[in-house]
C-alpha cells in the first residue's frame, strides 16, 4: 500500500521539472507535490554532461524560464552557468525543499476504481522499494537514457592502444594535453568539443561520416543587452525572449519552404569563415534538407576559428576498424589518436524507463498518441512534458506546464476526478512523435509515442501557434473525456482499442 499521497508526483528535477513545479505551486497553489529525482542532485542534462566546452545550443532568453529573467551577459551559456540558474531558480522559489533526491520512479500503476496513480520507487542504496501515490503524475524526465548514450561497436576497438570515452560519461578531472584526439561524429556535441578540446590537445580531428548544417550566432545578444539596459528587467526578458522566438521561428519556416536557398545560405555562411579553398563541399554540405535534423549552433564561430588556426581539422570519412594508434578510414588514410572520444549521439527513452499499467493491463508508450503534445492517449490523469526540436526546449515546456496547471483548476472547479483523451474511428492516422531524421531518432522509434496528422494529436512545432492555443483554446473538447465519479468504468478495454488504432501503420512525416 502507498505510504503517501500527493495531488501532483512530478517526475525529474531538471529544467522541465523546476519550471512545471513553479507553475503548479503558482497556479494552483493548494495542490500538495512533491518532485521525484533519480539522481543526487538537481539539474538534469546540466549536471549530467561534463564533457569539455558543454553548452547549451540554445539562446537563454528563451531556454531559460519567462518567469525568471537570465541576468548574465553571455546570451549562448556554459553547462556550469545553466546549472546554477537552474539551482538558484528551485532555491529562490522553494522549489528545492520538495525535491526528494535518488528517488528513481520504477513503474505507475493507475487504479480507475480509486482514480489515482501508485508510483513505485527505488531509493539509491536501499533494497526496499517505496510506493508513493498521486492523483496527478506529470513525467519532466525528458525523452533520452541518462544511463547511457550511443556507443556504436567499431572492428579492431580491442587492439586500440589509446583510450575510448564516451562523451556521456566524461570523467572527472580527465587531462587531454598534448594528446592527439579523433571525435567521432558530427552533431551538436561533437562540433561543441572541437574548439574547447583544441586549447589543451596536440591536434583535434573530428570524424565523420557525413556533415551537419552549421550556423555562426554571436555568444552575446546585442539587441538584448541594449533591452537590458533601459528597460526593467522582467520587461526587457520578455522582449528578447518573444524575439528570439519569433526570429528563430521565421528561420525554421525559411529552411522549410525554400530548402535550397536556406542550404545555399547556409553554406555561404560557413565558406566566408574558413580560408580560401576549404573543401566546404565535402566537409559541411549535408545529404539532407536544413531542419531534417537538428541546426548546430556555433557561438562566436569558435569551430571556424580552430579550424583556420589549425589546432583543429575535420576529415568526412567512414572507419574501416581501430587499430593499435588510431583509426584506418574505409579510403585508407590512417588517423593517429591517443584518445578517441564517441560524440555518436544518444539513446532515446520514453518516460524515464518506468513501466507503466492502467487497472492492470500493461501500457506500451509506442502504442499511444501525444494529445495536445501533453497528455497521451488512454493514460488518464498522466502528462509528459517535450519540449520542441527545432528551437528552445524550454518555449514548449513552459507551455505544457501552464497548460497541466489549467486542466487540474478546470478539474477541481467542476469537481472533476480524471480525464483521459480517447482517440475516435478515423479522427488520425499516427507518425513520429519527433519529426527528424537522425539516426537517433530512427532508432528509437517504435517505443516513443506517436502523433497524429491533425489537432489534437498533431504535435506542432511553432511556438507562435502554440502560444495562441494554450492561452485561448479552453481545456473541454470531445477527444478529452473527463470522469466526475470515482466509480469509473474500467479503462482497459478503452486502452486496448486505443492502442490498437495508434497501431496502424505509420506515416512518414512530410
Amino acid at each position: 500500500m502507498p505510504n503517501e499521497h500527493f495531488d501532483v508526483l512530478i517526475v525529474g528535477a531538471g529544467l522541465s521539472g523546476i519550471g512545471a513545479a513553479y507553475r503548479l505551486q503558482t497556479l494552483c497553489p493548494g495542490k500538495r507535490y512533491a518532485v521525484l529525482e533519480a539522481r543526487e542532485t538537481l539539474g538534469g542534462t546540466w549536471d549530467l554532461f561534463r564533457y569539455p566546452g558543454i553548452r547549451s545550443d540554445s539562446d537563454m532568453f528563451t531556454l531559460g524560464y519567462p518567469f525568471r529573467p537570465w541576468r548574465a551577459a553571455r546570451a549562448i551559456a556554459d553547462g556550469a552557468a545553466i546549472l546554477e540558474y537552474i539551482q538558484d531558480t528551485a532555491k529562490e522559489f522553494g522549489i528545492d525543499a520538495h525535491i526528494r533526491f535518488s528517488h528513481r520512479v520504477e513503474a505507475a500503476s493507475w487504479s480507475s476504481a480509486e482514480s489515482r496513480w501508485t508510483v513505485r520507487v527505488r531509493r539509491a542504496g536501499q533494497d526496499a522499494v517505496q510506493n508513493l501515490s498521486c492523483s496527478f503524475l506529470y513525467i519532466c524526465s525528458g525523452y533520452y537514457d541518462y544511463s547511457n548514450g550511443h556507443s556504436p561497436t567499431f572492428p579492431g576497438m580491442e587492439e586500440f592502444g589509446g583510450r575510448t570515452i564516451h562523451a556521456q560519461h566524461w570523467p572527472r578531472d580527465y587531462s587531454y594535453r598534448d594528446k592527439r584526439v579523433v571525435i567521432i561524429g558530427s552533431g551538436a556535441t561533437a562540433i561543441t568539443l572541437v574548439p574547447a578540446m583544441s586549447a589543451e590537445a596536440a591536434h583535434v580531428t573530428m570524424l565523420q561520416r557525413s556533415p551537419s548544417y552549421v550556423a555562426s550566432l554571436p555568444a552575446r545578444d546585442a539587441v538584448a543587452d541594449l533591452l537590458r539596459r533601459h528597460l526593467p528587467e522582467g520587461f526587457a526578458h520578455r522582449l528578447a525572449r518573444w524575439k528570439n522566438a519569433l526570429i528563430g521561428l521565421a528561420f525554421y519556416q525559411l529552411c522549410r519552404r525554400a530548402p535550397r536557398f536556406a542550404s545555399r545560405l547556409l553554406q555561404d555562411r560557413v565558406a566566408r569563415q574558413l580560408p580560401a579553398g576549404y573543401d566546404v563541399e565535402r566537409h559541411f554540405r549535408p545529404r539532407y534538407a536544413p531542419w531534417d535534423q537538428r541546426l548546430c549552433l556555433v557561438p562566436n564561430g569558435d569551430l571556424f576559428k580552430t579550424l583556420r588556426a589549425g589546432k583543429a581539422s575535420i576529415v568526412t570519412d567512414e572507419i574501416d576498424r581501430f587499430i593499435p594508434a588510431g583509426l584506418r578510414l574505409k579510403s585508407g588514410q590512417e588517423l593517429p589518436a591517443d584518445l578517441v572520444v564517441l560524440a555518436t549521439g544518444l539513446k532515446l527513452q520514453a518516460c524515464g524507463g518506468m513501466r507503466l499499467e492502467v487497472d492492470g493491463r500493461p501500457v506500451q508508450l509506442g502504442d499511444t498518441l501525444a494529445y495536445r503534445g501533453v497528455l497521451l492517449s488512454g493514460l488518464p490523469n498522466m502528462a509528459f512534458c517535450v519540449g520542441y526540436t527545432n528551437a528552445s526546449w524550454t518555449l514548449r515546456a513552459d507551455l505544457s506546464s501552464i497548460y497541466v496547471c489549467h486542466l487540474l483548476q478546470y478539474m477541481d472547479d467542476n469537481k472533476l476526478v480524471a480525464c483521459v483523451p480517447r482517440l475516435g474511428e478515423g479522427s488520425t492516422e499516427a507518425r513520429p512523435l519527433l519529426e527528424l531524421t537522425s539516426a537517433y531518432v530512427r532508432r528509437a522509434g517504435a517505443d516513443l509515442p506517436k502523433q497524429g496528422t491533425v489537432r489534437p494529436w498533431r504535435l506542432m512545432q511553432n511556438y507562435l501557434i502554440d502560444w495562441v492555443d494554450f492561452r485561448f483554446r479552453g481545456v473541454r473538447e470531445s477527444s478529452l473525456h473527463f470522469f466526475a465519479s470515482a466509480r469509473l468504468i474500467r479503462l482497459s478495454q478503452t486502452l486496448r482499442h486505443d492502442a490498437e488504432l495508434a497501431r496502424r501503420p505509420v506515416a512518414r512525416a512530410a
